[in-house]
């Protein structure tokens, strides 16, 4: 069986098996609602879906539609930064626009495309486990499947020589823990299949292991951070074409009706399945560069269960 149908596959099971834990969670709390269990949940790991380029564990609440523009400028030094592109706002090196919508308070549906190639993702995303605070479940686990698909023309006449080779597809477990009101870190295995790379030597199952955290500065503003190791796993150092391993740094401000992030990063792309394999800047040189998230969270529906009320994170 080829990757892509492989990973289809392995796409819709996921659904399957979300839509099963859904079906089994409104069970066991039909079944418990005379306990306070549902009320020693640890809630709020992180307070937004992402951290600063990687999701976090958390998924949007029922019937909670998330809007979510992302911008990354230029290189603020370095040969294509300083005074001549505004420190690199002068440049935008890519765009993202999306929309995450929450089916279950644990399954998360998300839909997006960038600048960078033209990209369109289409995405997954599954809480299963989370943790409580009588220490019976000490971490929160969450499921990412993900697909993007490059909708460019081709730059060669054999860039693309069969539509599959415009696919990408990433899977990552991720797993968090809030060790208090204060602070909450994640690691986050990853494995992204690719058709096309740089070269004989750069493999198309590209293994990275990300961690990210959170530090909560004040009722309204945080600390979040996130780095992905990818050179020296499964990756070559000794490549012709040079890649780092991408690292981000950001503030993020509640105000009211959303979540505004201020960030810094290595990476010139948003969507894992680019940042991920193609990052070519380094901090080091003057490849970091600004960018934003704004993040605007909708209640579609009127949740009539006064103990589950929709949240904006």
């Amino acid at each position: 069986m080829n990757k892509p149908k492989l990973f289809i596959y392995l796409f819709l099971i996921l659904i399957v098996i979300a839509l099963r834990a859904s079906a089994q969670q409104a069970d066991s709390l039909l079944n418990t609602l005379g306990s306070t269990s549902k009320f020693n949940k640890v809630e709020a790991t992180f307070k937004s879906t992402h951290v600063v380029l990687s999701h976090s564990t958390e998924t949007q609440k029922k019937h909670d539609l998330d809007l979510r523009i992302r911008h990354h400028f230029g290189d603020i030094g370095g040969q294509f930064g300083s005074a001549h592109t505004l420190y690199g706002l002068d440049v935008a090196t890519d765009l993202f626009i999306g929309l995450d919508y929450g089916i279950t308070d644990k399954l998360t549906i998300g839909f997006g495309r960038s600048k960078h190639d033209e990209l369109y993702d289409l995405y997954v995303k599954q809480k299963l486990l989370q943790q409580k605070s009588d220490g019976g479940m000490p971490i929160n686990l969450t499921f990412l499947a993900q697909i993007g698909l490059v909708a460019r023309e081709p730059f060669a006449t054999n860039e693309f020589d069969n539509y599959s080779d415009r696919l990408t597809y990433l899977i990552q477990p991720i797993f968090s823990r809030k060790f208090s009101s204060r602070l909450s870190l994640q690691a986050m295995p990853t494995l992204l299949i690719r058709s096309v790379t740089t070269g004989p030597d750069d493999p198309k199952n590209l293994f990275s292991l990300g961690f990210a955290g959170r530090i909560k500065l004040t009722k309204r503003l945080s600390f979040v951070a996130d780095y992905t190791l990818v050179n020296g796993l499964s990756r070559p150092k000794d490549l012709p074409i040079v890649f780092y391993n991408p690292l981000g740094v950001g503030l993020e401000i509640e105000t009211g009706g959303h979540i505004f992030s201020l960030n810094f990063m290595n990476s010139e792309y948003i969507v894992e399945n680019n940042y991920i394999g193609n990052t070519r800047k380094s901090w080091t040189d003057g490849g970091v560069r600004f960018g934003f998230t704004i993040s605007r969270n909708f209640s579609l529906f009127k949740n009539k269960n006064p103990d589950t009320k929709s949240t904006i994170y």
